[in-house]
């Protein structure tokens, strides 16, 4: 079903998982990707000459991941089986659009992480995936502004199609409770899973050019 929700309201989205319970009785998969992304995110210069509500993508997209897998997590966990993905990017280990965008984006990977933890006796899975450059109505305007900033990495971006793909055979895998907890390169993880994009190709890994996921300590304090 196609549900309008608003993620910065608490109140419409433990709505929408109660209806969810109510009509569905169950959940197999949530994916945290709902963000607040300010029109002037991706300008050049330092964080405090640009608006002060490019901070939103914290509420949208930080806090609202937690509020949904809090949601979810109920659910899945009675049903002792569920993923849930928060959608990740580079930019939680290079700088990448400034310190709002790369603070929501780490703390997507180790709120993943976490919850892992929290949900692996339940049998549910917590991943991150970070994806590359998406082929999107935004990302089409922003090329046709500077496109010679972008033709580069616009040949190499991955369409939103691609991601799912790469979720429904996660969920699907055998080892998905092995891989929990992980942040994954979606590339790579689409090359181990066998996923290709809509157009039948597998958009490269930027690892060597953007960096690799942190690898989190596995100490536990409780």
């Amino acid at each position: 079903m196609a549900v309008a929700c608003d993620h910065g309201d608490d109140r419409q989205v433990e709505e929408l998982f109660a209806r969810i319970r109510r009509e569905r009785g169950r959940l197999d998969i949530l994916v945290n990707n709902a963000t607040h992304v300010h029109d002037q995110l991706i300008l050049p210069g330092p964080f405090w000459q640009k608006s002060i509500d490019l901070v939103g993508i914290l509420d949208v997209g930080l806090r609202s991941a937690y509020i949904a897998s809090f949601h979810a997590a109920k659910i899945m966990a009675a049903q002792n089986s569920g993923l849930i993905v928060n959608t990740g990017s580079f930019g939680a280990r290079c700088y990448m659009h400034g310190p709002a965008y790369g603070a929501q984006k780490s703390g997507l990977d180790k709120m993943a992480w976490d919850m892992a933890h929290d949900l692996r006796p339940f049998g549910v899975a917590a991943v991150s995936i970070w994806m590359g450059m998406l082929r999107t109505e935004r990302t089409d305007m922003v090329m046709q502004a500077e496109p010679e900033k972008y033709a580069d990495f616009y040949e190499l971006a991955e369409s939103p199609q691609f991601t799912g793909r790469i979720i429904d055979a996660l969920y699907r895998n055998p080892q998905l409770m092995q891989k929990s907890g992980h942040t994954f390169i979606g590339a790579e993880l689409a090359a181990e899973l066998g996923v290709v994009d809509i157009d039948g190709k597998r958009p490269p890994s930027h690892r060597q050019m953007l960096g690799e996921p942190v690898q989190f300590s596995a100490a536990v304090v409780e």
